[in-house]
């Protein structure tokens, strides 16, 4: 693991993975669903129903629902993190449930894997926000196998720019410059300090993918659902339902 925001990172989700166990609990069995405002998986159809025999990677996985929702729809699921304390409870809740998922504590930016071993690839924040799009997903490329998928959320840049330099909320003001926009720093803001996030605009982000090799599948803009009641995770409902809040890149490896 290299890199100050590596490090950062992982002592920011050691810190904050007791508050996140509750929550993984109640996913690991809930049906599948996607980012804060858990949107589901039925209506987004991101993820092939019938994984039978694929290898799938998940990465930054936290308490890895998401490698057990693979897991349940018969792939051969794999999730890494840099979190001990989240694979920790990840673990414990694969034998709660009897699921044969292997968690590795391991960075994403420097995969500790072969290449070409994996069908799909996977990440909801994790990787997404919180590794450097320059190094990880050049990685999730060389892990997959010709004609592999990636699918990942994230942050919509409109999160960065609507965000005060002091911290969160965000609102409907542009408080930083779109251009050159690379993520943020929220580790010495008044408000809510966390780790190094990262971001691109999407101009940005199309050439990335295309220096990598990727090919853009399909893209998604996601905001708040008009269920739902409250805000979450310093994005206000009201500003949600009308910017995206997040966002949803897949992405293939051609054959």
């Amino acid at each position: 693991m290299t890199g100050s925001h590596v490090h950062i990172n992982r002592d920011y989700w050691n810190g904050m993975a007791y508050d996140w166990v509750e929550m993984g609990e109640r996913a690991w069995v809930s049906e599948p669903s996607w980012g804060i405002w858990s949107i589901a998986e039925a209506d987004l159809a991101l993820v092939p129903t019938d994984m039978t025999g694929q290898a799938a990677i998940e990465l930054g996985c936290g308490t890895g629902y998401w490698s057990a929702w693979m897991h349940r729809r018969g792939a051969v699921a794999t999730g890494i993190d840099i979190s001990t304390e989240q694979l920790a409870t990840a673990q414990r809740l694969a034998e709660t449930h009897g699921q044969g998922i292997e968690f590795l504590e391991a960075d994403a930016e420097n995969l500790p894997f072969a290449d070409s071993g994996f069908n799909f690839a996977l990440s909801e924040y994790g990787a997404a926000i919180w590794c450097d799009p320059d190094k990880w997903l050049r990685e999730a490329w060389r892990v997959l196998r010709p004609g592999g998928r990636l699918v990942f959320l994230g942050n919509h840049p409109l999160t960065i720019v609507c965000t005060d330099v002091r911290g969160p909320p965000c609102d409907a003001v542009l408080h930083r410059p779109y251009r050159w926009l690379r993520g943020a720093d929220w580790t010495e803001v008044d408000i809510d300090p966390s780790g190094i996030e990262f971001n691109r605009t999407f101009a940005d982000w199309l050439a990335l993918f295309r220096d990598i090799g990727f090919v853009v599948d399909n893209f998604l803009e996601l905001y708040a659902p008009d269920t739902a009641d409250r805000d979450r995770f310093s994005i206000p409902v009201k500003w949600a339902r009308q910017y995206p809040s997040e966002q949803v890149w897949a992405l293939i490896k051609p054959a």
